[in-house]
C-alpha cells in the first residue's frame, strides 16, 4: 500500500468524513420527498406540487429528527458503559496506566480523560464521551496486562487521537441516523404484520398498505445507505487515529506490534451491540472478522489490521 504522507492522509480522511457526514441528512430529506411523490394522488403527482408539500413538512421533520438526536445524544455514554461493563480505574489501582495516559495527554495539549477498565482478558480498547467532562478511555484488563509499555502507549495515543479529533461525536451522529432508518423500517414492518395501517383514511383497502410498503422500501434503502456511510466514516477515522498515535509517540512500529497482538484476541464477551463494537480499536465481534472480499469490506466497521500495519510501518 502506497503511503502518501501523514498530513495528506489526515486532510483526505477529514474531507471524506465531512462529505459522508453531509450525506446523512441529504439522504433523509431525499427519501422523504420520494415518499411524498410516490404516495401522491395521480392528479397531484407533479414534482413542483410535491416539492411544495415537502417544504411545508421540512420544519416538522427537522424538529422530529432533532428531538430524536437530543435523546440519543445524552443517553449514549450511559448506554456504552452499560453495554461494555466498563468501570472507573483508580490511579492507585494501576499507576502505570495513569502515567502513560497523563504523559500523552500533556504531550497532546489535552485535558486528561477519565480511565475505565473492562474486566476481560481479551485485548481491546475504545474512547467515548461527548465533552471534556465525559471523555473516557476504556481499556480491557487483557490489553493492560499483555502489552508492554510502548505498545500500550501506542493504543492509548490512538484513543486520545479519537478524542482530540472528536471522532466519538462523529460516530454517535452516524449511529443515530442509522437508528432513525432502522426505527422507521421496524415500525412499517409492525404495521404490515398487525394491519394497523392497512386501510386508508377513507376505509378503502390497498392504498394504506401500498403507502406502508413504499415507506418500508425507502426506509430500507435509507438504512442501507446510512450504514454504508457510517462504516466508511468509521474506517477513515481509524486510519486517522493510527496516524495521530504515530505522531504523538514517534513509535509507529510499537502500535503496529500492539495491533498484531490485539488481532489475535479482540473479542470482548460483554459487547453484543454493533454500534458499540465499532468504537473499539478493533471490532470485538467475531462476525466482523470475516473480511476479504470487496463487498465484505464495504460493510466492515474497521479497515483490516494488515492494511493498518502496512501504513504504520512506512512512517
Amino acid at each position: 500500500m502506497k503511503y502518501v504522507g501523514l498530513q495528506s492522509q489526515i486532510w483526505k480522511n477529514n474531507t471524506r468524513s465531512l462529505i459522508l457526514l453531509v450525506m446523512f441528512p441529504v439522504v433523509f430529506y431525499v427519501l422523504a420527498w420520494l415518499f411524498l411523490f410516490f404516495t401522491a394522488d395521480p392528479e397531484f403527482k407533479d414534482p413542483a406540487v410535491v416539492s411544495g408539500h415537502f417544504l411545508r413538512l421540512v420544519p416538522w421533520i427537522t424538529i422530529g429528527v432533532g428531538l430524536w438526536f437530543l435523546i440519543a445524544w445524552f443517553s449514549h455514554s450511559a448506554m456504552i458503559n452499560a453495554a461494555t461493563g466498563s468501570r472507573p480505574l483508580e490511579r492507585k489501582e494501576n499507576k502505570r496506566v495513569y502515567n502513560l495516559v497523563e504523559n500523552l495527554a500533556i504531550t497532546a495539549g489535552m485535558k486528561m480523560p477519565k480511565v475505565n477498565v473492562i474486566e476481560d482478558d481479551s485485548l481491546n480498547a475504545f474512547a467515548s464521551g461527548i465533552g471534556s467532562s465525559t471523555f473516557t478511555i476504556s481499556l480491557s484488563r487483557g490489553i493492560v496486562d499483555k502489552l508492554n509499555d510502548e505498545e500500550l502507549e501506542g493504543v492509548i495515543a490512538h484513543e486520545l487521537t479519537h478524542i482530540r479529533n472528536r471522532d466519538v461525536r462523529l460516530l454517535i451522529i452516524s449511529v443515530i441516523f442509522v437508528g432513525i432508518f432502522a426505527f422507521i423500517a421496524e415500525a412499517m414492518l409492525r404495521s404490515l404484520r398487525y394491519g394497523s395501517l392497512g386501510r386508508s383514511s377513507g376505509g378503502k383497502k390497498g392504498s394504506g398498505g401500498a403507502g406502508i410498503l413504499i415507506a418500508l422500501a425507502l426506509a430500507l434503502v435509507g438504512y442501507l445507505l446510512a450504514s454504508l456511510f457510517r462504516f466508511a466514516i468509521s474506517r477513515k477515522r481509524e486510519y486517522m487515529a493510527d496516524a495521530g498515535a504515530a505522531y504523538l509517540t514517534k513509535k509507529p512500529v510499537a502500535l503496529a506490534s500492539a495491533l498484531r497482538k490485539v488481532s489475535r484476541d479482540p473479542v470482548i464477551e460483554a459487547v453484543k451491540r454493533r454500534d458499540v463494537a465499532q468504537m473499539f480499536i478493533e471490532n470485538p465481534q467475531l462476525e466482523d472478522k470475516k473480511k476479504g472480499s470487496f463487498f465484505a469490506s464495504m460493510f466492515a466497521t474497521h479497515p483490516s489490521i494488515k492494511s493498518r500495519i502496512e501504513i504504520l510501518e512506512q512512517f
